[in-house]
């Protein structure tokens, strides 16, 4: 792992740009990143979860500007499922324990190399990826454990456009938008 580590929400760590730049997969978690983590159950089982559009027009447009985008989810969900297919996310691993080993099949697939992933994380099982890719990141309301691990801490929470913000460094990184 680089030796310049984001501890807080504020500007990127020195040599981030770079990172950036190299960057053509943004791989997220869902539960406390692509949400904000709760899962809420209706009486009859179906099972909700609330996504937010600021996350969901980033990964568009990054789509737009040559992003590849995946999903790696400790937890299997149909919403989750749906969400994904709709955001064209079409690399999606629900129920997936071992986060590296996703992540090696996704790159095998576009033929990529950990410094050309950024992963974005929340809790425990997220540090193992965490520390492999080129550029690491984690919603502010992520557990302590996984802000100091990372390169960048978002200024959004999960679930609150923390995916879109760092879409976003990627995109300007790269002078693909101001």
């Amino acid at each position: 792992m680089p030796s310049s580590k984001k501890k807080s929400a504020s500007e990127p760590a020195s040599g981030s740009s770079a990172r950036l730049r190299r960057i053509r997969m943004v791989i997220f978690d869902i539960d406390g990143v692509m949400t904000d983590g709760r899962i809420i159950y209706g009486s009859d089982g179906t099972e909700y979860k609330v996504f937010h559009a600021h996350d969901g027009y980033g990964i568009t447009r990054g789509h737009e500007h040559g992003l590849l985008f995946g999903a790696i989810s400790g937890r299997s969900s149909k919403v989750t499922e749906l969400r994904m297919k709709r955001l064209g996310v079409t690399d999606v691993y629900q129920n997936a324990m071992d986060k590296v080993g996703a992540c090696r099949r996704i790159m095998k697939k576009h033929r990529l190399a950990f410094d050309e992933i950024c992963f974005i994380g929340d809790d425990e099982f997220d540090i193992d990826l965490l520390r492999k890719v080129g550029f690491s990141a984690a919603p502010c309301d992520a557990i302590g454990k996984v802000t100091r691990e990372v390169n960048y801490v978002t200024r959004r929470e999960g679930g609150r456009g923390a995916v879109r913000e760092i879409i976003d460094m990627v995109l300007r990184a790269k002078r693909l938008i101001e």
